[in-house]
């Protein structure tokens, strides 16, 4: 039996944990498994065929006040006919008393290796730059304490990303560093807790595998981040399967999240530990160039806040659609 002292124990560390996350920018979800890689590595921007909008709705544990929220919009594009891409992202984070906005700006550069649309051999780079203010609300905190203020604070904080990406053929592989800049720090209570090293390095892989003349394709990746001022890691194992028909298709999949760090709490036997650990299923279709997906986060642990998960809606649309379709299976291209 868990005692109230070690619930309350636990939630205290959830919450700072949840605090700490909130301050590093768009927080790292499974959104990008929505066709939507660009929202974490911007080397992304302008590497379909088409310009692509998306915008994703994000809502966890229903039923519970000021439970953690988020809204983001993306769009990115090529430029004409050149190599060069463009993006923008604009996002809104709320978690209790703590939220976070921003927006970024993208370029990206994109160096063709193949002759023709047959082998599909491309390098690209990418850089974003962003904007985000971040706030606490302490206007509805009921208990005195000399360390709140009972307003509401606020920091800005610029930073860049930066990253690559490399298709050939089936193949692709992103890698990305978030929040390069070490700024001054982010300091928005008077007890000087200060965030001036927010770097996150990700790395993405994954292949398409499909028969010749098949409308089936299978598509199994993986994501991996690491967060430097905390030594945080954790990886996601990703599986999609993709169905083509004449006026899109259709998709689903599963990721499994796992961290490598670990918490220990009391179960009443002794010392127990968990690790995070988060099964996400995704469903979608597309049907013209109209996109919709929903994905739900379950969190597979032994002490958790609620058992209710993440629930995420994705439009997307597809427009301005200008060069020819690669002869690949490469859906974050073509």
């Amino acid at each position: 039996m868990i005692s109230f002292k070690n619930i309350v124990s636990i939630l205290t560390l959830v919450l700072i944990s949840q605090s700490i996350n909130s301050q590093e920018g768009l927080p790292i979800y499974s959104d990008y498994l929505t066709d939507n890689f660009y929202l974490l590595h911007p080397s992304m921007a302008g590497v379909s065929n088409c310009n692509k909008l998306r915008v994703t709705g994000r809502q966890q544990w229903f039923g519970n006040e000021d439970a953690p929220s988020l809204q983001t919009m993306s769009v990115n594009g090529r430029i004409g006919e050149s190599p060069s891409g463009v993006g923008a992202i604009v996002f809104n984070d709320q978690n209790g008393y703590h939220s976070q906005s921003g927006a970024y700006l993208t370029y990206a550069h994109h160096i063709m290796f193949s002759r023709n649309t047959i082998d599909l051999n491309m390098l690209s780079f990418g850089l974003s730059a962003g904007m985000i203010q971040y706030k606490l609300d302490e206007t509805a905190f009921l208990e005195f304490d000399p360390i709140i203020a009972g307003i509401e604070q606020s920091s800005s904080d610029f930073n860049v990303d930066f990253g690559f990406s490399y298709h050939f053929i089936d193949f692709y592989a992103h890698a990305t560093v978030k929040n390069v800049l070490k700024n001054e720090g982010i300091n928005i209570n008077e007890q000087g807790v200060v965030y001036n090293n927010l770097r996150t390095y990700l790395f993405s892989a994954g292949n398409v595998f499909s028969r010749f003349g098949s409308d089936w394709s299978y598509e199994p990746s993986l994501m991996y981040a690491y967060k430097d001022a905390t030594k945080e890691s954790f990886i996601d194992f990703n599986f999609k399967t993709y169905y083509d028909l004449d006026i899109g298709n259709v998709f689903a999949g599963i990721s499994y999240r796992r961290s490598f760090d670990g918490a220990q709490f009391t179960d009443g036997s002794g010392i127990s530990s968990q690790k995070l650990q988060y099964i996400t299923p995704v469903v979608g279709a597309e049907y013209n160039n109209f996109m919709l997906a929903y994905t739900y986060s379950y969190q597979s642990n032994s002490v958790v806040f609620n058992n209710g998960g993440f629930h995420q809606i994705t439009l997307g649309l597809n427009f301005g659609c200008k060069r020819e379709k690669y002869d690949c299976n490469c859906p974050s291209v073509n």
